[in-house]
């Protein structure tokens, strides 16, 4: 029986693909202790950048039909065969509901929402404040009135609260798909599929509205964009269903134990992505590139910012796989097969490395 299928719900709330169990409010109690005596390099002790996007890049069409810039955490632009997409845009300072406390970015967003290029259509996976950010919505929706927005079920009545007009929206369910084109003839499929993670934008509406990954197919590019998820058996059948894929996206940074059914950290990454390769065994070399998400913007758990990257870069050398990770800001070109390693978040090491002894500083 397949895994991949319309999303179920009790209720008001939707259900997981697999029965997932999400820490409540006792989780702080666990998590405090360790957010005072941590003692790992959580927010960059030196400011990272500044990074500066260059919005002329975008007068000339990417040779190979596909580029990315990525803007940090999950936010990035993709230009896949002709068309623009934005993707899960958060330029807000915080990731939180107030703008005046919560997780505040390392480095300021590489150029402003005016410079962006012509966009033919947003997409938004979930409803997370990391994800989705109030600010960002609200000028795209002043700045743009006309730009199409594509999300997940529910998704919608936040949007039109923030000015998208109800006309512009598209809801998918799981195994839905929409497709976006442009007077020329080039077109981008969409297809929503499940995900093991959660949604909501306060403690009492978790689960209210839907969480997912997507599959996005250009007339010759293929990409997987994981969003949250905790690791789970359907990826190997995402892969063998909407396979192969040039680019594949996942979550690495914002993990721990304590929430690893609905993150997937760096060494699940791993794993998931060979399931998407159809290469589980680790022996095998999984085809395509692995583009590693949902870090180095933000902190969102008790780990050091570089951990993610590192670990990633440690399992890819081990397990011969390849790995596709830009400079922020930085319009890059996909070329199939070929990896690319940036090392910019190298360049601070040392300054870490010489005041271990400091405590992380609590978030305010």
């Amino acid at each position: 029986m397949t895994m991949l299928q319309r999303a179920a719900k009790i209720g008001r709330k939707f259900q997981n693909p697999v029965p997932t169990q999400v820490g409540g409010p006792g989780m702080i109690f666990k998590i405090l202790p360790k957010l005072i005596f941590s003692r790992e390099e959580r927010v960059p002790y030196t400011p990272l950048g500044p990074f500066h996007t260059d919005p002329s890049a975008y007068l000339t069409a990417p040779a190979s039909g596909l580029r990315i810039t990525w803007f940090g955490h999950s936010s990035m632009l993709l230009e896949i065969d002709g068309l623009r997409i934005l993707i899960d845009p958060v330029w807000d300072r915080r990731a939180s509901p107030r703008q005046w406390i919560g997780p505040k970015r390392f480095f300021a967003p590489t150029l402003a929402l005016d410079e962006l290029p012509p966009l033919d259509a947003v997409l938004l996976s979930h409803d997370h404040y990391d994800h989705l950010g109030e600010g960002t919505i609200r000028q795209l929706a002043a700045q743009r009135p006309e730009l199409p927005w594509i999300t997940s079920l529910g998704v919608g009545a936040i949007l039109r609260q923030f000015g998208i007009p109800a006309g512009r929206i598209t809801e998918l369910d799981w195994t839905e798909s929409t497709t976006i084109s442009t007077e020329d003839a080039a077109a981008c499929t969409i297809t929503s599929l499940p995900a093991r993670h959660f949604s909501g934008r306060s403690l009492s509406n978790r689960f209210e509205t839907l969480w997912a990954s997507f599959v996005l197919r250009g007339q010759k590019h293929s990409i997987y964009f994981g969003a949250d998820s905790g690791w789970w058996e359907g990826f190997a059948e995402i892969g063998a269903a909407h396979g192969p894929f040039d680019l594949t996206m996942l979550e690495i940074g914002a993990f721990n134990q304590l929430w690893r059914k609905i993150h997937l950290g760096p060494d699940n990454a791993a794993r998931a992505f060979r399931g998407l390769a159809g290469a589980e065994d680790e022996a095998a070399h999984p085809a395509g590139l692995l583009m590693p998400i949902h870090w180095g913007l933000f902190n969102l758990a008790l780990h050091a910012w570089r951990q993610p990257i590192e670990r990633l870069t440690q399992l890819a050398d081990a397990q011969s796989f390849k790995l596709w990770s830009p400079e922020p800001g930085r319009p890059t070109e996909v070329v199939p097969g070929i990896e690319l390693r940036s090392d910019w978040w190298t360049a601070k090491s040392n300054a870490a490395t010489a005041r271990q002894s400091r405590p992380a500083p609590l978030e305010i």
